[in-house]
């Protein structure tokens, strides 16, 4: 999704975002998205890990 914008495309989001919410904004939004994107790695991590304990106890019944 994110191939195709490039470096010109990246400077205009962030050109376009500093015009729209100024530059006292743009930091506490970053934290933000950061944030979020931690939780929502850390939320994947626990259901995959999760998953996947399930899966190794079901082997082990299937071999016993």
């Amino acid at each position: 999704m994110l191939n195709n914008i490039g470096v010109p495309g990246l400077i205009l989001i962030l050109v376009l975002a500093l015009i729209i919410f100024g530059p006292k904004k743009l930091p506490e939004i970053g934290r933000a998205f950061g944030q979020t994107l931690r939780e929502f790695k850390k939320s994947t991590r626990e259901l995959t890990s999760d998953v996947m304990d399930e899966f190794e106890e079901e082997k082990k019944k299937a071999t016993k």
